[in-house]
């Protein structure tokens, strides 16, 4: 069997971004405000402060304002929360994001509420998760979805056309991707079957799927004989792990043994990271359009 055909996660990303950014440019043409993208980041995690620098250059490279708040670890819990309340009230502001994890001293699920579930462009309020369970198969997504398991969705849709029929098995039940996956893949009229780590015979079920997305934070955890003859193969872990005397990142697939397998599959890195940014970009350009109460671009 020839090898998989690897999804080019930095490829689709880029025909994303050139989209919104095209969209950036029809919108500010036809006399409305530029959209506006406000990160705000507690504290000095130099992961974090490399993600927020990233998607503050990405929006300005699309033609977005980009409001950057960064703020002191030992900030209080009612400082944050009156910075989104102004941020809320801010009609220069498009899209909110709450870099995450937030310090322990504050209230992680408080500061999610807190924010307008209109510029939630994280699509993590409770508002808009509850709007994703209940959105009906084929139903437009006119509110913001988790970045990660809509660029998730998008490759899919990209690499595969219709998904209808096809049996999708999500590894990991995260709040985060797991349960936002299963519920777009059922949209997409996929019959799917969630597992987690008390699931029975997990192999055995992984063999059965037409897609397998795994997100689960084990490296390497999925093996090559655990995937069915031409899957589909979204990995969407991301691990640092030494090999070889050298830091790496791997997935929570065994790379090399599912290419030998799969019909097609996202490598790590270079899969489906790129497209969780260019995600963020797309949600907050649709925010913008609904704000300015124009039709949104279906995803």
């Amino acid at each position: 069997m020839a090898e998989a055909t690897l999804i080019d996660g930095k490829e689709h990303a880029a025909g994303l971004r050139r989209r919104v950014a095209a969209g950036v440019s029809e919108l500010i043409a036809a006399g409305w405000p530029r959209p506006g993208l406000a990160t705000v980041l507690v504290g000095a995690d130099p992961a974090s402060q490399v993600y927020v620098k990233s998607k503050g250059k990405t929006a300005a490279e699309l033609g977005m304002a980009s409001f950057d708040h960064r703020l002191p670890a030992e900030t209080s819990e009612a400082e944050l929360l009156a910075l989104i309340a102004a941020l809320n009230g801010d009609n220069a502001v498009n899209g909110i994001l709450v870099q995450l994890p937030l310090p322990r001293h504050i209230d992680t699920s408080k500061v999610l509420l807190a924010v307008d579930p209109a510029k939630d462009v994280d699509g993590f309020h409770p508002f808009n998760v509850g709007r994703l369970g209940s959105v009906a198969p084929g139903a437009p997504l006119d509110f913001p979805v988790p970045c990660t398991p809509l660029g998730v969705s998008m490759l899919l849709v990209d690499v595969l056309g219709k998904l209808d029929g096809c049996h999708a098995v999500v590894v990991g039940r995260s709040n985060l991707v797991g349960r936002p996956v299963a519920q777009l893949l059922l949209r997409a009229d996929c019959t799917v079957t969630v597992t987690h780590s008390r699931t029975r015979d997990l192999a055995a079920l992984c063999r059965t799927a037409d897609i397998l997305v795994v997100a689960i934070g084990k490296p390497q955890f999925v093996r090559g004989d655990w995937i069915k003859p031409g899957a589909a193969v979204i990995d969407v872990g991301i691990n640092r792990v030494p090999i070889d005397g050298r830091s790496r990142l791997v997935g929570d697939v065994a790379f090399d043994e599912a290419r030998t397998v799969a019909g097609h599959l996202t490598p790590v890195p270079g899969g489906v990271g790129p497209m969780t940014v260019a995600c963020l970009m797309f949600n907050t350009l649709e925010a913008a359009r609904r704000a300015a109460g124009l039709s949104f671009e279906p995803a």
